[in-house]
Protein backbone atom coordinates (compact mmCIF):
# COMPACT_ATOMS: atom_id res chain seq x y z
CA UNK A 1 0.00 0.00 0.00
CA UNK A 2 1.26 3.46 -1.07
CA UNK A 3 -0.33 6.69 0.14
CA UNK A 4 0.90 10.33 -0.54
CA UNK A 5 0.19 13.34 0.92
CA UNK A 6 1.73 15.87 -2.06
CA UNK A 7 0.31 18.97 -2.20
CA UNK A 8 -1.03 20.57 -5.66
CA UNK A 9 1.02 22.42 -7.62
CA UNK A 10 -1.27 24.77 -10.16
CA UNK A 11 0.09 26.79 -12.71
CA UNK A 12 0.73 30.19 -11.46
CA UNK A 13 -0.87 33.63 -13.24
CA UNK A 14 2.42 36.18 -13.85
CA UNK A 15 3.82 37.85 -11.51
CA UNK A 16 2.27 38.33 -8.51
CA UNK A 17 2.89 39.49 -4.98
CA UNK A 18 5.23 36.58 -3.73
CA UNK A 19 5.98 35.15 -7.62
CA UNK A 20 10.06 34.72 -8.27
CA UNK A 21 12.36 33.18 -9.86
CA UNK A 22 12.33 29.02 -10.49
CA UNK A 23 11.79 26.50 -7.85
CA UNK A 24 14.58 25.31 -5.99
CA UNK A 25 15.97 21.98 -4.93
CA UNK A 26 15.73 21.44 -1.35
CA UNK A 27 18.92 19.32 0.01
CA UNK A 28 18.13 15.69 1.07
CA UNK A 29 20.40 16.12 4.03
CA UNK A 30 19.35 19.42 5.39
CA UNK A 31 20.65 22.77 4.35
CA UNK A 32 20.21 26.43 5.57
CA UNK A 33 18.64 28.19 2.56
CA UNK A 34 19.15 31.80 1.09
CA UNK A 35 17.05 33.49 -0.55
CA UNK A 36 16.70 36.21 -2.86
CA UNK A 37 15.60 39.36 -1.41
CA UNK A 38 11.20 39.69 -1.48
CA UNK A 39 9.28 42.30 -3.06
CA UNK A 40 7.85 45.05 -0.84
CA UNK A 41 5.11 42.91 1.35
CA UNK A 42 1.87 44.01 0.82
CA UNK A 43 -0.97 45.30 3.24
CA UNK A 44 -2.98 42.07 5.01
CA UNK A 45 -6.67 41.32 4.02
CA UNK A 46 -7.45 42.49 7.64
CA UNK A 47 -5.77 46.33 6.57
CA UNK A 48 -2.64 47.60 8.14
CA UNK A 49 0.01 45.62 8.51
CA UNK A 50 0.79 44.62 12.09
CA UNK A 51 4.56 44.49 13.31
CA UNK A 52 6.07 41.89 12.02
CA UNK A 53 7.35 38.83 14.60
CA UNK A 54 11.25 39.20 15.05
CA UNK A 55 12.35 35.77 14.51
CA UNK A 56 16.53 36.49 15.65
CA UNK A 57 17.91 33.58 17.16
CA UNK A 58 15.10 31.09 16.17
CA UNK A 59 16.44 27.67 14.09
CA UNK A 60 13.07 26.34 12.63
CA UNK A 61 12.95 23.38 10.37
CA UNK A 62 11.19 23.45 7.57
CA UNK A 63 9.82 19.41 6.04
CA UNK A 64 8.89 19.33 2.30
CA UNK A 65 8.57 16.60 -0.13
CA UNK A 66 11.62 14.42 -0.36
CA UNK A 67 13.17 14.55 -3.75
CA UNK A 68 11.87 17.94 -5.37
CA UNK A 69 11.97 21.55 -5.40
CA UNK A 70 8.80 22.92 -3.39
CA UNK A 71 7.87 26.53 -5.10
CA UNK A 72 5.66 27.45 -1.24
CA UNK A 73 8.30 26.32 0.54
CA UNK A 74 10.87 28.85 -1.05
CA UNK A 75 8.59 31.59 -0.43
CA UNK A 76 8.18 30.57 3.18
CA UNK A 77 11.93 30.00 3.86
CA UNK A 78 12.65 33.68 2.55
CA UNK A 79 9.79 35.43 4.47
CA UNK A 80 10.78 33.46 7.67
CA UNK A 81 14.75 34.53 6.95
CA UNK A 82 13.37 38.27 6.87
CA UNK A 83 12.40 38.30 10.09
CA UNK A 84 15.38 37.42 11.39
CA UNK A 85 14.70 32.97 11.71
CA UNK A 86 17.31 30.92 10.57
CA UNK A 87 16.02 28.14 8.42
CA UNK A 88 16.82 24.67 7.86
CA UNK A 89 14.87 22.48 4.75
CA UNK A 90 15.28 18.90 4.71
CA UNK A 91 12.39 16.27 4.81
CA UNK A 92 10.75 13.70 7.23
CA UNK A 93 12.48 10.68 5.15
CA UNK A 94 16.23 11.69 6.33
CA UNK A 95 14.85 12.48 10.04
CA UNK A 96 15.23 9.47 12.98
CA UNK A 97 15.14 8.34 16.35
CA UNK A 98 18.52 8.00 18.00
CA UNK A 99 18.10 6.97 21.57
CA UNK A 100 21.89 8.19 21.51
CA UNK A 101 20.98 11.51 21.58
CA UNK A 102 19.40 13.06 24.81
CA UNK A 103 16.54 14.50 22.61
CA UNK A 104 15.93 11.21 20.98
CA UNK A 105 15.45 12.78 17.43
CA UNK A 106 17.90 13.53 14.93
CA UNK A 107 16.60 16.45 12.28
CA UNK A 108 19.56 16.90 9.79
CA UNK A 109 21.28 20.44 10.71
CA UNK A 110 20.20 20.42 14.20
CA UNK A 111 23.01 18.13 15.79
CA UNK A 112 21.03 15.93 17.89
CA UNK A 113 19.54 19.20 18.98
CA UNK A 114 15.18 20.23 18.67
CA UNK A 115 14.57 22.64 16.60
CA UNK A 116 12.08 26.00 17.83
CA UNK A 117 9.64 25.29 15.84
CA UNK A 118 8.84 22.57 12.83
CA UNK A 119 6.56 23.91 9.44
CA UNK A 120 5.27 20.86 7.90
CA UNK A 121 4.62 21.38 3.93
CA UNK A 122 4.82 17.23 3.31
CA UNK A 123 5.25 14.27 5.18
CA UNK A 124 6.24 12.35 1.78
CA UNK A 125 4.71 9.76 -0.08
CA UNK A 126 5.65 6.26 1.46
CA UNK A 127 4.35 2.78 2.55
CA UNK A 128 2.32 2.19 5.28
CA UNK A 129 5.27 1.71 7.31
CA UNK A 130 7.07 4.86 6.09
CA UNK A 131 4.23 7.17 6.60
CA UNK A 132 3.89 5.95 10.35
CA UNK A 133 7.19 6.16 11.42
CA UNK A 134 7.15 9.95 9.63
CA UNK A 135 3.95 10.59 11.51
CA UNK A 136 5.30 9.43 14.57
CA UNK A 137 8.56 12.01 14.74
CA UNK A 138 5.96 14.31 14.40
CA UNK A 139 3.99 12.83 17.44
CA UNK A 140 7.07 13.15 19.41
CA UNK A 141 8.41 16.18 18.44
CA UNK A 142 5.35 17.38 19.96
CA UNK A 143 5.77 15.50 22.90
CA UNK A 144 9.13 17.14 23.31
CA UNK A 145 6.97 20.69 23.28
CA UNK A 146 8.57 21.86 19.78
CA UNK A 147 5.14 23.41 18.20
CA UNK A 148 4.92 21.88 14.90
CA UNK A 149 2.62 23.23 12.03
CA UNK A 150 0.38 21.14 11.63
CA UNK A 151 1.11 18.61 13.68
CA UNK A 152 0.36 14.71 13.41
CA UNK A 153 -2.63 15.00 14.17
CA UNK A 154 -3.97 17.23 12.18
CA UNK A 155 -2.20 15.71 9.60
CA UNK A 156 -3.77 12.44 10.33
CA UNK A 157 -7.26 14.25 10.48
CA UNK A 158 -7.01 15.79 6.98
CA UNK A 159 -5.73 13.59 4.96
CA UNK A 160 -8.19 11.00 6.48
CA UNK A 161 -11.50 12.43 4.66
CA UNK A 162 -13.55 10.51 6.93
CA UNK A 163 -12.05 11.58 10.01
CA UNK A 164 -12.55 15.51 8.93
CA UNK A 165 -16.13 15.01 7.79
CA UNK A 166 -16.73 13.33 11.40
CA UNK A 167 -14.72 15.94 13.02
CA UNK A 168 -16.99 18.87 10.78
CA UNK A 169 -20.24 17.10 11.93
CA UNK A 170 -19.37 16.94 15.16
CA UNK A 171 -18.59 20.08 16.01
CA UNK A 172 -22.40 21.13 14.19
CA UNK A 173 -20.35 22.72 10.81
CA UNK A 174 -22.95 22.21 8.35
CA UNK A 175 -21.07 19.67 5.62
CA UNK A 176 -23.14 17.30 2.97
CA UNK A 177 -24.45 14.06 4.21
CA UNK A 178 -21.91 11.34 4.01
CA UNK A 179 -21.75 7.79 4.54
CA UNK A 180 -17.78 5.38 4.62
CA UNK A 181 -17.86 2.67 4.94
CA UNK A 182 -16.14 -0.50 4.34
CA UNK A 183 -16.86 -3.64 1.83
CA UNK A 184 -19.11 -3.48 -1.39
CA UNK A 185 -21.93 -5.39 0.29
CA UNK A 186 -21.82 -2.34 2.92
CA UNK A 187 -22.39 0.45 0.09
CA UNK A 188 -24.62 -2.04 -2.21
CA UNK A 189 -27.31 -1.85 0.80
CA UNK A 190 -26.69 1.73 1.13
CA UNK A 191 -27.50 2.85 -2.01
CA UNK A 192 -30.17 0.32 -2.44
CA UNK A 193 -33.46 2.29 -3.93
CA UNK A 194 -31.17 5.23 -4.32
CA UNK A 195 -33.03 8.80 -5.49
CA UNK A 196 -30.27 11.02 -5.22
CA UNK A 197 -26.63 11.96 -6.40
CA UNK A 198 -23.83 10.58 -4.33
CA UNK A 199 -20.13 11.70 -4.80
CA UNK A 200 -17.53 8.86 -4.37
CA UNK A 201 -13.84 10.24 -3.34
CA UNK A 202 -10.89 8.14 -2.49
CA UNK A 203 -10.69 8.00 1.39
CA UNK A 204 -6.92 9.62 0.43
CA UNK A 205 -6.64 12.43 -2.49
CA UNK A 206 -6.49 15.73 -3.87
CA UNK A 207 -6.91 18.07 -6.34
CA UNK A 208 -10.00 16.30 -7.73
CA UNK A 209 -8.72 13.09 -8.93
CA UNK A 210 -10.30 9.52 -8.74
CA UNK A 211 -13.97 11.65 -7.73
CA UNK A 212 -16.77 10.35 -9.54
CA UNK A 213 -20.90 10.51 -9.30
CA UNK A 214 -23.31 7.81 -9.10
CA UNK A 215 -27.06 7.84 -9.22
CA UNK A 216 -27.80 4.37 -8.52
CA UNK A 217 -26.86 1.32 -6.95
CA UNK A 218 -25.69 -0.60 -10.41
CA UNK A 219 -23.11 2.73 -10.93
CA UNK A 220 -20.85 1.41 -7.65
CA UNK A 221 -17.62 0.80 -8.37
CA UNK A 222 -16.21 -2.94 -7.19
CA UNK A 223 -14.30 -3.13 -3.90
CA UNK A 224 -11.17 -3.29 -5.36
CA UNK A 225 -11.28 -0.04 -7.61
CA UNK A 226 -11.83 2.21 -4.42
CA UNK A 227 -9.39 -0.49 -1.78
CA UNK A 228 -12.93 -1.30 -0.29
CA UNK A 229 -13.46 1.98 1.59
CA UNK A 230 -16.80 3.48 0.05
CA UNK A 231 -16.67 7.26 1.03
CA UNK A 232 -20.35 8.76 -0.62
CA UNK A 233 -21.07 11.98 -0.02
CA UNK A 234 -24.34 13.94 -1.41
CA UNK A 235 -23.76 15.98 -4.29
CA UNK A 236 -24.47 19.20 -4.04
CA UNK A 237 -26.56 20.49 -7.09
CA UNK A 238 -25.63 24.05 -8.55
CA UNK A 239 -28.07 27.05 -8.46
CA UNK A 240 -28.68 28.06 -11.71
CA UNK A 241 -26.48 25.46 -13.55
CA UNK A 242 -23.53 27.47 -12.30
CA UNK A 243 -20.46 25.36 -10.98
CA UNK A 244 -18.75 26.96 -7.94
CA UNK A 245 -17.58 26.75 -4.73
CA UNK A 246 -14.62 28.55 -2.62
CA UNK A 247 -11.30 27.98 -1.09
CA UNK A 248 -10.33 30.05 1.57
CA UNK A 249 -7.04 29.94 3.39
CA UNK A 250 -6.84 30.82 7.00
CA UNK A 251 -4.59 30.03 10.03
CA UNK A 252 -5.43 30.33 13.64
CA UNK A 253 -4.92 34.28 13.71
CA UNK A 254 -7.30 35.17 10.76
CA UNK A 255 -8.51 34.72 6.72
CA UNK A 256 -5.15 35.26 4.26
CA UNK A 257 -7.16 34.94 1.33
CA UNK A 258 -10.30 33.04 -0.49
CA UNK A 259 -11.08 32.80 -4.19
CA UNK A 260 -13.88 31.73 -6.45
CA UNK A 261 -13.39 28.40 -7.89
CA UNK A 262 -15.98 28.24 -10.84
CA UNK A 263 -15.77 25.02 -13.51
CA UNK A 264 -17.56 23.90 -16.95
CA UNK A 265 -18.76 21.08 -14.83
CA UNK A 266 -19.18 19.67 -11.59
CA UNK A 267 -15.25 19.56 -10.78
CA UNK A 268 -14.42 22.86 -9.95
CA UNK A 269 -10.57 22.03 -8.84
CA UNK A 270 -8.15 24.23 -10.19
CA UNK A 271 -6.17 21.19 -11.68
CA UNK A 272 -9.32 19.98 -13.53
CA UNK A 273 -9.58 23.17 -15.52
CA UNK A 274 -11.66 25.32 -13.23
CA UNK A 275 -11.21 29.36 -13.49
CA UNK A 276 -10.56 30.80 -10.59
CA UNK A 277 -10.92 34.50 -9.52
CA UNK A 278 -10.38 36.49 -5.86
CA UNK A 279 -12.72 36.63 -3.65
CA UNK A 280 -13.76 38.62 -0.63
CA UNK A 281 -15.18 36.37 2.35
CA UNK A 282 -18.10 38.13 3.48
CA UNK A 283 -18.62 37.50 7.71
CA UNK A 284 -20.56 34.45 7.63
CA UNK A 285 -17.85 32.62 5.27
CA UNK A 286 -15.44 33.63 7.54
CA UNK A 287 -17.02 32.97 10.30
CA UNK A 288 -18.29 28.84 9.38
CA UNK A 289 -13.83 28.84 7.79
CA UNK A 290 -13.04 29.48 11.20
CA UNK A 291 -15.11 26.95 12.85
CA UNK A 292 -13.87 23.92 10.20
CA UNK A 293 -10.11 25.00 11.21
CA UNK A 294 -11.20 24.83 15.02
CA UNK A 295 -12.76 21.37 14.26
CA UNK A 296 -9.73 19.87 13.25
CA UNK A 297 -7.46 21.99 15.07
CA UNK A 298 -5.58 22.87 12.20
CA UNK A 299 -2.36 26.16 12.21
CA UNK A 300 -3.45 26.71 8.60
CA UNK A 301 -5.55 24.89 6.62
CA UNK A 302 -7.49 25.43 3.21
CA UNK A 303 -11.36 24.84 3.57
CA UNK A 304 -13.52 24.39 0.54
CA UNK A 305 -16.93 25.43 0.90
CA UNK A 306 -20.14 25.50 -1.42
CA UNK A 307 -23.47 26.65 -1.20
CA UNK A 308 -26.74 24.74 -2.15
CA UNK A 309 -29.59 25.85 -3.71
CA UNK A 310 -31.14 27.08 -1.40
CA UNK A 311 -28.44 29.40 0.07
CA UNK A 312 -26.83 26.96 2.92
CA UNK A 313 -23.19 27.49 3.39
CA UNK A 314 -21.26 24.16 3.51
CA UNK A 315 -17.88 22.63 3.84
CA UNK A 316 -16.73 20.27 1.53
CA UNK A 317 -13.18 19.39 2.95
CA UNK A 318 -10.14 20.60 5.24
CA UNK A 319 -6.67 20.38 3.71
CA UNK A 320 -4.06 20.49 6.01
CA UNK A 321 -1.06 20.78 3.52
CA UNK A 322 -3.07 23.40 1.17
CA UNK A 323 -1.17 24.63 -1.91
CA UNK A 324 -1.74 28.34 -2.37
CA UNK A 325 -0.14 28.61 -6.10
CA UNK A 326 -3.41 29.22 -8.17
CA UNK A 327 -4.56 31.23 -5.44
CA UNK A 328 -1.65 33.49 -5.02
CA UNK A 329 -2.19 34.23 -9.09
CA UNK A 330 -5.54 35.87 -8.20
CA UNK A 331 -4.61 37.17 -4.56
CA UNK A 332 -3.43 41.02 -3.39
CA UNK A 333 -1.64 39.74 -0.66
CA UNK A 334 1.80 37.99 -0.03
CA UNK A 335 0.40 34.38 0.69
CA UNK A 336 3.39 32.97 1.80
CA UNK A 337 4.72 35.52 4.14
CA UNK A 338 1.65 36.23 5.84
CA UNK A 339 1.30 32.39 6.76
CA UNK A 340 5.48 32.39 8.42
CA UNK A 341 4.42 35.48 9.73
CA UNK A 342 1.28 33.90 11.55
CA UNK A 343 3.71 30.62 12.12
CA UNK A 344 6.73 32.94 13.64
CA UNK A 345 4.07 34.43 15.85
CA UNK A 346 2.86 31.30 17.50
CA UNK A 347 6.17 29.71 17.83
CA UNK A 348 7.80 32.52 19.58
CA UNK A 349 4.03 32.62 22.16
CA UNK A 350 4.49 29.13 22.83
CA UNK A 351 8.19 29.31 23.72
CA UNK A 352 6.91 32.61 25.93
CA UNK A 353 4.39 30.28 27.26
CA UNK A 354 6.76 27.28 28.16
CA UNK A 355 9.16 29.78 29.82
CA UNK A 356 6.99 30.77 32.35
CA UNK A 357 5.11 27.45 32.99
CA UNK A 358 5.71 26.17 36.52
Amino acid sequence: MRVSNKSPLPLGRGRRPGAEAPDFQAPGEGAVVDNPTSPSPLPSPQGERELEPDGTGLHLALLIEEGRGEWHARRIVRSLKEMGACVTVSSLPHCAFDTGLASGIDIPGFKGQLPDGVFVRSISAGTLEQITFRLGLLHALRESGVRVWNDARVIERCVDKSQTTFLLHKAGIPTPRTRVCETEAHAREYTADLARTLVMKPLFGSQGKGIGQINSQTELPPGEAVDHIYYMQDFVAPKDDVFEDWRVLATRHRIIAAMTRRGKTWVTNIHQGAAARTHTPDPEMAEVSLAAMRAIDADYAGIDLIRTASGQLQVLEVNSNPAWRGLQGVADVNIAQAIAEDFLKTVLAHRARARVAP
